[in-house]
């Protein structure tokens, strides 16, 4: 893993709808900006042997740190993989789309369900949102949400920006049914 830099980035919402939110609803991401090991390498067949030599080591690098950043049981959590300009969306999709790589966090989280992520190309400090879910009960709307953050100096156009985020709870002052219980759904 060709490491340049590190980011980490916290949010606390205190009040939502006007209302005090009891316990302050906290997401952490962190992220890595790594070098792209086929940036400028043109069309590359099979990715496998970049794939193997990173993706584990960065997943187990970022999962350790979210924990300890979020501060507190990881409720939803959600990946992403942005790749500069000088890559393809495959390339960010090859590390964050394995096993080696995904599942340190599941097991730090206690989770079970699939970890959802978003994958695209942009320049450095384009904002993203990534999408978050229950780490074990996908039906929980409370747990659908996203969090959007924004790295000034990542990715270059050489690089892959990887992160993941935790949240401690779902929405703040969420109110909507799980999944199935709508009334219609049961009539």
């Amino acid at each position: 893993m060709n490491l340049r830099k590190v980011f980490t980035h916290i949010e606390e919402t205190l009040i939502e709808g006007g209302r005090p939110v009891e316990p302050v609803a906290r997401v952490a991401v962190v992220a890595v900006s790594i070098a792209n090991p086929w940036a400028d390498k043109g069309f590359v067949e099979d990715l496998t042997s970049g794939i193997d030599g990173v993706s584990g080591e960065v997943g187990e690098f970022l999962a350790s740190r979210v924990v300890a950043a979020l501060g507190a049981p990881i409720e939803a959590y959600g990946k992403a993989g942005i790749v500069g300009l000088k890559g393809e969306i495959e390339h960010a999709s090859g590390l964050i789309h394995t096993l080696q790589f995904g599942d340190h966090f599941r097991a730090a989280a206690s989770a079970t369900t699939l970890l959802p992520a978003v994958e695209k190309r942009a320049a450095a400090g384009r904002c993203f949102d990534i999408p978050l879910k229950h780490v074990t009960d996908l039906k929980q709307r409370s747990h659908h949400q996203t969090v959007e953050v924004c790295f000034a100096d990542a990715p270059h156009a050489d690089e892959i920006l990887i992160a993941l985020a935790a949240a401690s709870q779902g929405r703040p002052q969420q109110r909507l049914r799980s999944f199935g219980t709508d009334p219609a759904a049961t009539a």
